[in-house]
C-alpha cells in the first residue's frame, strides 16, 4: 500500500494528504514506521527450543526458558508461542458411532443374555477380571469366569461350554470391549447364528441386567472377600453364583429366586438344553411365555 500511494504520488504530481485520500488510506497509517521487535531475541530462542522439544507446550518451555535464566513473563511465552504456530498438535480420538438397538421385549429364556467384565484384586495387587453372563428374562447368572486375562477366545469357549449345557441363545448383549466386537467374536456369532447386540458408547444402562447384577455381585461377593491366589476367587464366585440363582430372592421376581422363578415359567429343573428349547429348534412350540410378576411391563424389572 506504501508503494502505491507514493506511485500515484510521483506519477500524478499530487500531494501525499490527496494520494492518501484517493485510496483511502489514513496519514498516520502511512507515516508509521514500525517499532523493532524487542522480543526478537526470545522469539528465535523459543523457536529453537520448540523444534528441539517437539512436544512440550509454552508452559515447560517457560519453565526452560527460566532455568536458562530468561527472566520472562508466561503470558509473553504464551503469545510468542501461539504466534509462532507452536502448539503441540493432539490427535483427537476417534469415538465409535452405534444407533440405539431397541430393546426387545423379553417372553422367555434363552432370548436374550446379556454379558460383561467386571475388575477385582488379589492381595498382591494383580488384577483379575471375570466374565460374567446373565439371562436377562429368568435373571440366572449363567457364567461367572476368572481370570488374570480373558481375550475373545476365552470368551468364546465359555460361551460354547454354555451352549452345550444351555442351549443357543438368540441375542447376546454386550458393550463394544475389543474381546466382543473382535472377528473372531463375530466369526463365532455368526457360525452359532446368533445376534450380536452392542450397546452405545457410554451408555452402560443399555445393558442393565448385567450392569445391575455387577452391583449386587460387588457389594455381596467381592467388596466382602479377600482373595490370596485365582484359585480363591474362582471358588468364591462359584459359591455365588449357586447362592445368586438357588438361594438369593429377587426384588423383580416377586422375591423368588432365578431357579424358582425358571421353574416356574415351565423350564424345569434338569441341567440340559431341553429346558430351553430354541426357537428355531423343532422342540419350540411357539408359545409366547411371560412373568405372571410383570404382565404390564415388557421386561421384568431391573432392580436386585
Amino acid at each position: 500500500m506504501r508503494e502505491d500511494i507514493a506511485f500515484v504520488s510521483a506519477g500524478f504530481h499530487l500531494s501525499e494528504r490527496r494520494a492518501c485520500k484517493l485510496l483511502g488510506v489514513d496519514r498516520a497509517s502511512y507515516r508509521y514506521e514500525p517499532k523493532p521487535d524487542r522480543n526478537a531475541e526470545l522469539r528465535e530462542e523459543l523457536v529453537k527450543l520448540a523444534r528441539q522439544k517437539l512436544r512440550y507446550g509454552y508452559r515447560r518451555l517457560h519453565a526452560v526458558l527460566e532455568r536458562r535464566g530468561k527472566a520472562v513473563n508466561v503470558k509473553r511465552v504464551y503469545r510468542l508461542y501461539t504466534e509462532e504456530g507452536l502448539a503441540v498438535r493432539r490427535r483427537r480420538r476417534k469415538r465409535l458411532v452405534r444407533d440405539r438397538v431397541a430393546d426387545a421385549r423379553l417372553l422367555r429364556a434363552n432370548q436374550e443374555w446379556a454379558m460383561d467384565f467386571i475388575v477385582d484384586g488379589l492381595a498382591n495387587g494383580r488384577m483379575v477380571r471375570i466374565l460374567s453372563v446373565v439371562d436377562a428374562f429368568t435373571r440366572e447368572c449363567l457364567v461367572l469366569e476368572a481370570d488374570t486375562s480373558l481375550g475373545s477366545g476365552r470368551v468364546t469357549r465359555a460361551l460354547d461350554r454354555l451352549i452345550e449345557e444351555r442351549g443357543r441363545p438368540e441375542s447376546l448383549r454386550s458393550d463394544n470391549g475389543p474381546e466382543f466386537t473382535s472377528r473372531r467374536m463375530l466369526g463365532w456369532a455368526e457360525d452359532h447364528k446368533i445376534n450380536l447386540v452392542h450397546i452405545q458408547p457410554g451408555r452402560p444402562m443399555q445393558n442393565g441386567h448385567v450392569e445391575s447384577f455387577h452391583g449386587r455381585l460387588r457389594d455381596e461377593c467381592l467388596n466382602i472377600s479377600w482373595f490370596r491366589t485365582l484359585n480363591d476367587v474362582r471358588r468364591t464366585l462359584e459359591n455365588y453364583q449357586q447362592e445368586y440363582n438357588c438361594e438369593r430372592p429377587h426384588s423383580s421376581l416377586a422375591y423368588r429366586t432365578p431357579a424358582e422363578f425358571s421353574i416356574a415359567m415351565g423350564y424345569g429343573d434338569v441341567e440340559s438344553k431341553e429346558r430351553f428349547p430354541h426357537p428355531h429348534s423343532p422342540d419350540y412350540d411357539g408359545d409366547e411365555l411371560y412373568s405372571p410378576t410383570n404382565q404390564n411391563r415388557e421386561t421384568p424389572a431391573i432392580a436386585g
